[in-house]
């Protein structure tokens, strides 16, 4: 699907490393070079054309995040510089001072580091407690698990709508009602959903969300953190300068800007920020619907492809998303993702950021492969062959 935009495919590359990163189209290369050619000047700093022109691509891109997601203002979409930076301005810039001593922030041994690492700082810091919801056979988990770890200490979860290993898509919807009965925020990671599946804020009453536009054909270097403006509101910055004041002197008197600049200090990544518009664009013209549809189907059809090879482990045969993980019986997954390269098929192997896993998992690495609407059947098949390859081994070792 849509193929011949990608000029990373002209290279003859199997890519199925799309939950690391995606690809980029010619609009969104094209919009960056020029930015660069013909108006490349800085934000919110001048009062001359070029850098008014900037201003107004930037809130452009804005506003078109905001419909994509369905916030309900422009004030409530905040760029980062991915969603590890958005996770950490919530985590710190929100929770520092809303969580006290014993209170209780519940996560999943399946998720990614982003989603884990800050948690456990500010929970030495605050001395909090971090409790996990178990997970099923599968390491999927439902509303009955979570609500077995919940007590009234619980103030806060945090989890991923779709995890990067497994690939299971969350009832977010489910858990944010429950949790909202109980008084309790919730932080979703949409890295691995907000490139695949329609996220809607406000019918799913997400609190909190992060996620990357690198990994949904946009630029490196930009992220979103969503929240609702009246927590946003209570955000405290954790990054100073340029750009979030209106005012300060040398005694230290200060005023900062209003929401959404507040949270943006400095020079932010306006190349990529302006460019990330055509991504939302191009996404919006494939359609959502039609992009997880797709996946879906290429999934189900590799995996049964891949049931059918006696040497094949796999993980998550019946997560809805376009992950695959899986391993080869008795080779390093290191090894194997090294061997489909000499064949141009490229796949990630490893712990992929989520380290607590193996605990629920009974490994410590595998290989991954990821999906996205420009693979294809014929991708599929190839991957096949190579697995198939009798000396296989032998190669390997």
């Amino acid at each position: 699907m849509n193929r011949e935009d990608f000029p990373m495919l002209k290279n003859e590359v199997i890519y199925f490393d799309n939950g690391a990163t995606t690809f980029k189209p010619y609009c969104v290369i094209d919009k960056i070079n020029d930015y660069y050619c013909n108006y490349s000047c800085n934000a919110h700093r001048g009062d001359y054309k070029f850098s008014i022109k900037v201003d107004e691509e930037i809130e452009n891109t804005r506003n078109l995040v905001k419909k994509f997601i369905n916030a309900k203002s422009n004030k409530e979409i905040i760029f980062t510089s991915g969603t590890t930076d958005s996770l950490n301005k919530i985590i710190f810039g929100y929770f520092e001072n809303y969580l006290t001593e014993d209170d209780e922030v519940i996560l999943t041994k399946a998720e990614h580091a982003s989603n884990v690492l800050p948690w456990f700082e500010l929970a030495e810091k605050k001395n909090l407690k971090i409790k996990y919801i178990p997970l099923n056979k599968d390491l999927t988990f439902d509303l009955e698990d979570l609500k077995k770890v919940v007590t009234s200490k619980t103030r806060v979860i945090s989890i991923a709508h779709v995890t990067n290993v497994i690939g299971d898509v969350r009832d977010i919807e489910k858990i944010i009602s429950f949790a909202h009965s109980k008084n309790i925020l919730v932080i979703v990671d949409g890295a691995q959903s907000v490139p695949h599946i329609k996220v809607d804020v406000q019918k799913l009453d997400i609190d909190f969300l992060a996620f990357s536009a690198h990994k949904m054909c946009g630029p490196t270097g930009v992220g979103i953190l969503y929240a609702k403006e009246e927590l946003l509101n209570n955000i405290r910055p954790i990054e100073f300068g340029g750009g979030m004041n209106a005012i300060f002197s040398y005694d230290g008197i200060r005023q900062y800007s209003n929401l959404p600049y507040l949270l943006e200090a400095g020079t932010i990544n306006v190349a990529d920020i302006i460019a990330f518009s055509q991504t939302i664009k191009y996404l919006n013209e494939i359609g959502l619907d039609k992009i997880h549809e797709y996946e879906y189907n290429l999934k189900k059809y590799a995996v049964e492809k891949l049931e059918k090879l006696d040497n094949v482990i796999i993980y998550n045969k019946t997560s809805e998303s376009g992950i695959i993980t899986f391993n080869l019986k008795d080779v390093f997954a290191q090894d194997l993702a090294i061997y489909l390269d000499k064949y141009n098929i490229c796949v990630r192997a490893g712990n992929h950021c989520a380290k607590i896993l193996k605990d629920e998992l009974g490994i410590k690495n595998t290989c991954r492969i990821s999906l996205y609407f420009y693979n294809t059947k014929e991708e599929i098949d190839k991957l096949i062959e190579v697995l198939s390859n009798d000396n296989l081994k032998q190669e390997i070792i």
